[in-house]
């Protein structure tokens, strides 16, 4: 079954959740605080909603199977 889950690396979920949390929910590898930038962001969504594309998002907290 095709899903979207967490990096399973414990120390990259910890540090993007740490700057998430620092920015407000913004994503911590963008400089723009903008609704695009929110997490999860604009541009994963638009991966997630391809059916060809897998991988992960920007900041890799997420991956697409």
């Amino acid at each position: 079954m095709k899903g979207i889950r967490l990096n399973p690396d414990v120390a990259i979920v910890e540090k993007i959740r740490e700057g998430l949390k620092a920015k407000g929910g913004y994503c911590p590898c963008r400089l723009e605080r903008t609704e695009d930038n929110r997490c999860i962001c604009r541009e994963f969504r638009e991966q997630m909603a391809d059916p060809d594309f897998h991988g992960y998002c920007h900041c890799k907290l997420y991956y697409k199977e």
